[in-house]
């Protein structure tokens, strides 16, 4: 009887082992294993899933019910507007402009365009636009203070301290509290018309208001009628210099229609028709029936 043969198992792996083991050891491999094939594999779902017109229409009308839903819950709604530092015409005229159809969702108020609507008005200044808790869209406005009335060929307007326009007005009297400019461009020169108030001094209470001439200079005009003609540079020193003029001499006390400054170095009175003929006569001289400097 002859012995029974034993087969060892060759330890040494198969040739695909091997292969395969190797692959393994690759990081580039590992890497895709752990994340490229999962990502094939949802692309490849998506794909086939979305390859229906059928189902992509109703994915889209799932989403957008969802969206509606939770934009529709009710800590978004917003169900009333609130107008802070605004006068009641101010507030009135802005509500009337939004008309905003409450209740609402606040995903569906476009802030930014709100506030600018709302800054298109002349008596805004600033809007700060905001919705707070309890459902309030929030307004809260800056206004612009009028400085002067401007008369213009069209009638009068209140301007802010810029000569940004506020409001018309209808009557003087409606704001006669404030000064009076009047002439093409004096809105865009307010800056020097409060300058020269300001340096108005003693003539302050007899200055009826300001004219602009010609877009260039200002002429300001006094009670009695009487002028003082500025020059376009520097304004308010050649009204300094006609004030301490009237402190020394009394100036605007006489008889006189004017007050020409438009040369510094020349200034020129103008006297009235009856002053003048008085002085031609205290002269002797023939009077000719006209204001003269």
């Amino acid at each position: 009887m002859q012995p029974m043969t034993t087969f060892r198992r060759d330890p040494a792996p198969s040739r695909i082992a091997y292969r395969m083991q190797r692959l393994w050891l690759t990081p580039l491999f590992r890497v895709f294993l752990r994340h490229g094939l999962p990502l094939l594999v949802v692309i490849l779902f998506f794909a086939v899933y979305l390859g229906s017109a059928e189902r992509r229409a109703h994915l889209v009308t799932s989403f957008d019910t969802l969206r509606t839903q939770i934009e529709h819950r009710p800590e978004f709604m917003v169900s009333m507007l609130s107008i802070q530092g605004a006068t009641p015409d101010l507030a009135d005229a802005v509500r009337g402009m939004l008309n905003i159809p409450f209740p609402t969702s606040s995903f569906d108020l476009d802030l930014k365009a709100i506030r600018a609507q709302i800054e298109g008005l002349d008596a805004v200044a600033s809007a700060d636009i905001r919705v707070v808790p309890g459902g309030v869209l929030q307004v809260t406005i800056t206004e612009r203070q009028g400085a002067f009335v401007w008369r213009t060929r069209d009638g009068l307007v209140l301007v802010d301290d810029t000569g940004h326009r506020v409001a018309g007005l209808l009557t003087r009297d409606a704001r006669a509290d404030l000064p009076l400019i009047a002439g093409e461009g004096a809105d865009k020169a307010v800056p020097e018309a409060i300058s020269l108030l300001q340096a108005a001094g003693p003539l302050a209470p007899r200055i009826r208001g300001l004219v602009r001439m010609g877009e260039r200079r200002w002429d300001v005009v006094l009670d009695r009628d009487q002028r003082i003609l500025l020059p376009e540079t520097d304004p308010v020193a050649a009204l300094e210099q006609v004030i301490e003029l009237d402190q020394a001499e009394h100036l605007f006390a006489h008889d006189i229609t004017a007050v020409d400054m438009r040369l510094p170095d020349r200034p020129t009175i103008r006297l009235s028709s009856d002053a003048y003929a008085a002085r031609q006569k205290a002269l002797g001289l023939a009077p000719t029936g006209a204001a003269k400097p």
